[in-house]
């Protein structure tokens, strides 16, 4: 017989006895539970929603203009939502530090459990790593997911992952919207790059389904956090950013089944727990041509019947232009249903989307089953990683298992083993010996004297007379002639690159430091496409700019150790893209 715990304002949770089947267990109380539901309180489970401020009762005068409310704890108990998605950097300014994300967290659930449909909420976040991370230091930071990629080890996917949920869980985070799925076959694509594991589909599939199994593995006293699979089906091919326009793939759909389905039917096969739609046009999936994430074709017939899944589906951020192209924020919702998605995230109006459901469902558009139907699948979500059974979270325990030395000296282990030399020329690496440099462009796009400066920090604390000179993403005239002239005096200079092809500026500082003469080290801080616009003698790829892959850079340059990265991706010649300057498993080593 199964036994039941009742927190203290909380949904009963049904835990099964030993000898009673899970799935039967939680069909029996999700019954119950649908039961007692008002039609309006299962179409609030449906929405995670985006709150302004830092704590549950901070009152933000976005809240009120956005909800009719003022604090994030009345934006939940007034529209009973499923769940809650924290940014660090988006205008809503969630997050601080882990202690202070762990009492938020907590102060929303306690709202949650107090509302009329009195279930624990979803926390969401975006935590992949490298350019796309929500929690900074001192939590645990990690490299970009095509770092990753040029490691080569499931193995090292798996512990990123692993300590990466349990972070994020003893936060109070119990969803986290990672692995990027998507196979980054357009070198070109401004979107996803170095967010994607690799150009190649077999790789991208293996990483994937070990960061799956790494985020959802069981055994430790903070639980698991709920994983989900982006973006369905499949966003790596883009040329346009969906947060601004509607990307059109034009790939047939053999070429799609090569490419881009893997790493998701993977993820499937790894017991993902939710995938994320692509704000995409697929002609070839769906010939009418709408987006992906309100498209039947793709969002049932493909994934659900085809691939078998039965997990959440959500949706991008329904904010985005790529979706609203087409259609108006009062159909969007009701069009995604129609489709078979589960989850409606961040909807721009949230009182019109709750409005427009309600009206389908009373019209007969949508029946309440369909509903009812989404609703099963979220709470087996909640049920499967023990959000009803464990919502709030111990406050106090949070910097013991939150950036811990073992955290951080695990993951620079396995960010040492990603750091990859493209070219070495004129044989300037490894600098043994310590020396001056310079240390200028950008990596940190978000803080642009950050990456130059803590470059420089690091080969300071080898030795070195490091000084820095960060010139950002679009250094100014005056900035260069300055980087050139600082370089006279140097005997190493190290350039930081970010995004070479949309930056013009960025690849005359490279061109005119390399017209200096001076030993020039140039290093691909995100997208090691970068080395394919400007010939320079060394090139090196760390795919990311957080302080761990300076520190493994630092390494590589200095000769403490060989490099291992090897490229998880083509790198096209800039001016003829059918050249391969340097291709996929390239990376040397000494």
């Amino acid at each position: 017989m199964a036994t039941v715990s009742v927190a203290a304002g909380a949904v009963p949770a049904v835990r099964p006895a030993p000898d009673e089947g899970r799935t039967f267990a939680v069909r029996t109380w999700t019954d119950a539970l649908l039961a007692r539901m008002t039609l309006e309180q299962k179409v609030g489970q449906l929405f995670v929603v985006s709150v302004w401020g830092k704590s549950a009762d901070e009152t933000h005068s976005m809240n009120r203009a956005t909800y009719g409310v003022d604090t994030p704890a009345q934006v939940v108990q007034r529209y009973q939502v499923g769940g809650v998605i924290y940014f660090n950097n988006s205008g809503t300014d969630n997050v601080d530090s882990p202690t202070q994300l762990a009492t938020f967290s907590n102060g929303l659930q306690r709202a949650a459990l107090d509302s009329g449909a009195r279930l624990p909420l979803v926390v969401a976040i975006d935590q992949e790593g490298g350019n796309v991370t929500r929690v900074e230091a001192p939590a645990t930071e990690f490299p970009g997911s095509m770092a990753i990629g040029a490691g080569r080890s499931a193995a090292d996917a798996r512990t990123l992952a692993s300590i990466n949920g349990h972070e994020l869980r003893a936060m109070g985070v119990n969803q986290n919207f990672a692995p990027v799925a998507d196979v980054n076959s357009n070198p070109l694509n401004p979107v996803i790059g170095a967010r994607s594991f690799s150009a190649n589909a077999g790789l991208a599939a293996e990483l994937v389904a070990a960061e799956v199994r790494g985020y959802q593995a069981s055994g430790r006293a903070t639980g698991t956090v709920s994983s989900s699979a982006k973006h369905f089906p499949g966003h790596g091919d883009a040329a346009t950013d969906s947060h601004t326009g509607l990307p059109v793939i034009t790939r047939s759909a053999a070429r799609w089944r090569e490419v881009d389905l893997p790493p998701f039917r993977a993820a499937v096969a790894a017991g993902i727990d939710s995938i994320m739609t692509a704000h995409i046009q697929f002609p070839s999936l769906d010939p009418t041509g709408v987006p992906a994430t309100v498209s039947r074709p793709i969002m049932t017939d493909l994934l659900r019947t085809e691939m078998g899944y039965r997990g959440v589906i959500v949706t991008d951020s329904l904010g985005m232009q790529g979706v609203r192209e087409m259609f108006g924020d009062a159909e969007i919702p009701v069009l995604a249903l129609e489709a078979g998605v589960d989850q409606l995230l961040m909807p721009p109006n949230l009182t019109l989307a709750v409005d427009s459901v309600l009206a389908a469902v009373r019209s007969g558009r949508l029946s309440e089953a369909r509903i009812d139907e989404s609703v099963r699948r979220i709470v087996a979500l909640k049920w499967k990683r023990g959000i009803l059974a464990m919502p709030l979270v111990n406050v106090d325990r949070v910097p013991a298992l939150v950036g811990t030395p073992e955290h951080l000296a695990a993951v620079q282990r396995l960010t040492d083993r990603t750091v990859t030399v493209l070219s070495n020329d004129n044989g300037v690496l490894p600098v043994r010996s310590p020396t001056t440099a310079l240390v200028v462009g950008v990596g940190d796009t978000v803080s642009p004297t950050k990456s130059p400066t803590q470059l420089a920090g690091h080969l300071t604390e080898r030795g070195w007379s490091a000084s820095a000179l960060p010139t950002g993403t679009r250094p100014t005239d005056t900035k260069i002639a300055d980087a050139v002239a600082a370089a006279q005096g140097v005997g190493v200079v190290v350039v930081l690159t970010n995004n070479l092809s949309a930056n013009f500026a960025q690849r005359t500082l490279l061109s005119r430091l390399l017209d200096t003469g001076k030993p020039v080290i140039a290093v691909a801080a995100q997208v090691p496409y970068d080395a394919g616009f400007v010939r320079a003698p060394t090139w090196l790829a760390t795919y990311s700019w957080r302080e761990v892959s300076l520190r493994s850079l630092t390494k590589v340059i200095t000769g403490e150790f060989s490099p291992r990265g090897k490229l998880p991706v083509d790198v096209p010649d800039s001016a003829d893209p059918a050249t391969i300057r340097y291709p996929f498993d390239h990376g040397l080593t000494w």
